[in-house]
């Protein structure tokens, strides 16, 4: 069964106004996208879809943790997650014309939106570019970071013994 068909929205059927959805993301989720940053994580998702004549308003809430790999340190935190994100739908003659990339264009046959891609992509853009334990509020695991200057110390060493290099000498001679 595909995880992600729960995020398929039919939206011909609703009357016009608001409507509230509900939705519960896990690993599954983010699993179903190849070569996802966010392998883990468990959040709340409330969406208000507000019908009108000619497009749709969703309003997503996403509250919880996803679980991150620390760029310092390597181990796992798990990073908390508050957005309030809205997303334009407007219907388009024939052919879909999109010139806006904040606003998703849907042909006038269509009877269903999928909601997946926008909200694995607006997870995905707040999780920092850097991740560190920092931001979840802990501190690095402190034995990966003593092993790892320890690492950088000692390669240091190997480089300046592999500087007296003959063929180097006259250009040093030169820098004297």
């Amino acid at each position: 069964m595909n995880p992600l068909k729960q995020f398929s929205l039919p939206f011909t059927g609703l009357k016009l106004g608001t409507h509230q959805f509900d939705y519960e993301l896990d690993d599954r989720f983010f699993n179903a996208f190849e070569y996802s940053l966010i392998k883990s994580g468990n959040l709340k998702v409330d969406l208000e879809l507000d019908k009108q004549e000619t497009m749709l308003l969703l309003k997503f809430k996403v509250i919880g943790t996803v679980n991150l790999d620390c760029d310092k340190c390597l181990s796992e935190f798990p990073l908390p997650i508050n957005l309030y994100e809205r997303q334009i739908v407007k219907f388009a003659e024939d052919e879909l014309e999109s010139d806006d990339e904040e606003i998703i264009s849907l042909s006038r046959k269509e009877t269903e939106i999928d909601i997946s891609g926008p909200l694995y992509e607006m997870i995905n853009v707040a999780v920092p570019y850097i991740k560190n334990c920092e931001q979840a509020g802990k501190d690095c695991d402190q034995e990966m970071i003593d092993r790892l200057n320890q690492l950088s110390i000692e390669n240091q060493a190997e480089e300046n013994e592999q500087t007296s290099d003959p063929r180097w000498e006259a250009l040093n001679k030169l820098k004297k």
